[in-house]
């Protein structure tokens, strides 16, 4: 009985939507995105029209403008001009 148990448990944590903020880059450029989490740096490079999940438990994000965003996990941005909008 305890086995079935856990292997409810492990079954439904398997299968609850992962939450993590999604970038997409609405621009003609290449952009290259900061990202910062966990006190890790990483760069991105983002393609035009191509969109990347970052950021599952928050993050800061640096923009090519030098524009720096605070995300919690759950936002979808998207990046025009240059500059980004949260939604």
């Amino acid at each position: 009985m305890k086995r079935m148990i856990m292997m409810l448990l492990v079954s439904a944590a398997m299968s609850a939507p992962a939450v993590a903020a999604s970038v997409t880059n609405k621009d003609a450029d290449t952009q290259v995105l900061v990202i910062v989490e966990d006190g890790s740096r990483a760069e991105v490079a983002l393609e035009p029209g191509a969109t990347e999940t970052i950021c599952p438990s928050g993050c800061f994000l640096t923009l090519p403008n030098g524009d720096r965003i605070a995300l919690n996990g759950a936002e979808d941005v998207e990046i025009k001009g240059g500059g980004a909008s949260v939604k």
